[in-house]
């Protein structure tokens, strides 16, 4: 039997000197060379894991066959069979606790690193064919109605028009993506990529209607009414939480959400160019441990702060951030205060932050996450200087939607209640999926759910 090789290929990056400074890609990509070494690394085992533990199923070992043996474009046709945004996935998702976490050779620390791949055969596609236009199914003379175009409405939308059926996606934003565009960095995941992706599902025949706020300008049983058969509801979670404490809201305290959509969206990092206006702080505290607070401190950062602070009130163990995005953070010279909360926000008479009261935190028993539960130490206030604070505890789904579609069952939480299976919703032809089911989630399983709810509808619409 061939000798195992453990050695995984790294990715090469900009250095942090360099990186803090640009909102260019951060992670490199593979060359041929180095694609090649790690694709010949996989020993094609026979049960293949790494399907099972991928939201969408992508034939793994098959496409690293294909690349290893130098048929790029077959690699790229069975990526794309499964997964109709690759050069998305491959940068984003969090493939060290999904399919890379069961590969056979995770055992003994070697796991292939099929993101890297993924990303690499995503990119190869890009600079050598354009997208690969798919063949859909005859005509069905059905219409669905996609509300998003996030991961999970492009993943369904895309489906959906290869099995043959008219789709229209109705996104509310100027631009469509998505989370994909108005939540994640350029430096992380570049828009040209993610408008290359929206391109590929425009290009199997979906109608994508920009500007159009589903809930305003039309209600959801106005679209089943207006000619579509059935509605997919993919509209994410763009509301965000804060944490209640006192001083809240004074000037130089943003979600994380206002604060990235300017950033990213807007394009304030590129100010003047862009009149977009975001407010620059010296020293600034991202409050959270999810990758949504890396990407704000992250970007923070390369506006110009002199300090930047992660604030946590867990230890780094129970941080919910990738592993990645944790070390990319710290070697940009981020500092992480850990088991801290914030106590209040102090104000000069002006109305701006000028400070941040926090209490020291110790770890109890787990809770219901499963994480050990963060208790206050009595006593262990102390303060912080800060002039911007961008606060990431998540989000939740804008209640519009489910104020104006009467028989859509929400949760206390504001989600909406679907099949975990179909997504299919407790309102006759309306089925959802991503976070406005589960909350802000990952977008693999956005794009899982969206994937599955799919081929439900497709079901529905045939009759079955």
């Amino acid at each position: 039997m061939a000798q195992l090789n453990l050695n995984r290929v790294e990715m090469p990056k900009q250095t942090p000197e360099q990186r803090a400074k640009n909102y260019n890609e951060v992670a490199l990509g593979y060359s041929w060379e180095q694609a090649l070494e790690e694709a010949e690394r996989c020993i094609q085992c026979p049960k293949h894991p790494c399907k099972a533990g991928c939201p969408v199923q992508v034939d793994i070992p098959e496409f690293i066959l294909a690349l290893r043996e130098g048929r790029m474009e077959e690699a790229v046709k069975i990526l794309k069979n499964k997964n109709s945004l690759p050069g998305i996935c491959g940068r984003v998702c969090p493939q060290e606790t999904q399919c890379e976490v069961v590969c056979t050779l995770a055992k003994k620390g070697g796991q292939i690193a099929i993101g890297r791949l993924e990303r690499y055969v995503a990119d190869w596609e890009r600079e050598h064919m354009g997208a690969l236009p798919a063949t859909p199914a005859p005509p069905s003379g059905k219409k669905v109605a996609v509300v998003g175009s996030g991961p999970a409405g492009l993943t369904a939308a895309a489906d959906l028009a290869k099995m043959g059926h008219g789709v229209t996606i109705f996104e509310a934003l100027h631009v469509a993506g998505g989370v994909l565009m108005y939540g994640i960095p350029e430096f992380r995941l570049p828009k040209e990529i993610v408008q290359n992706e929206v391109n590929y599902v425009a290009s199997l025949g979906v109608e994508i209607q920009l500007d159009a706020v589903v809930g305003k300008l039309m209600t959801i049983d106005e679209l089943l009414s207006n000619g579509y058969d059935a509605v997919f509801l993919g509209t994410g979670a763009g509301l965000p939480m804060f944490l209640g404490c006192p001083g809240e809201n004074l000037c130089g305290i943003y979600s994380a959400n206002e604060f990235l959509t300017r950033v990213n969206l807007m394009k304030a990092y590129k100010f003047p160019e862009y009149d977009t206006p975001v407010r620059i702080g010296r020293r600034v505290a991202v409050i959270g441990g999810g990758n949504v607070a890396m990407d704000s401190a992250r970007c923070a950062l390369r506006l110009g702060a002199e300090k930047v602070y992660i604030i946590y009130r867990r230890s780094e163990a129970e941080m919910p951030a990738r592993r990645e995005e944790v070390e990319n953070a710290k070697e940009e010279g981020i500092e992480f205060r850990l088991l801290t909360n914030p106590k209040q926000f102090l104000g000069d008479d002006k109305g701006n932050v000028v400070a941040m009261e926090c209490y020291e935190m110790e770890l109890g028993e787990p809770d219901e996450s499963g994480r050990r539960r963060p208790i206050v130490k009595e006593g262990s206030e102390f303060t912080i200087e800060v002039d911007v604070v961008i606060v990431a505890l998540g989000t939740t789904p804008n209640p519009l939607i489910a104020q104006t579609t009467p028989g859509l069952e929400t949760t206390k939480r504001g989600t909406v209640v679907a099949d975990e299976v179909t997504g299919k919703t407790k309102k006759d032809k309306v089925w959802a999926g991503g976070d406005i089911v589960t909350g802000a989630a990952t977008v693999i399983s956005a794009m899982g759910a969206g994937k599955r709810a799919a081929a439900d509808i497709d079901k529905y619409l045939k009759g079955e």
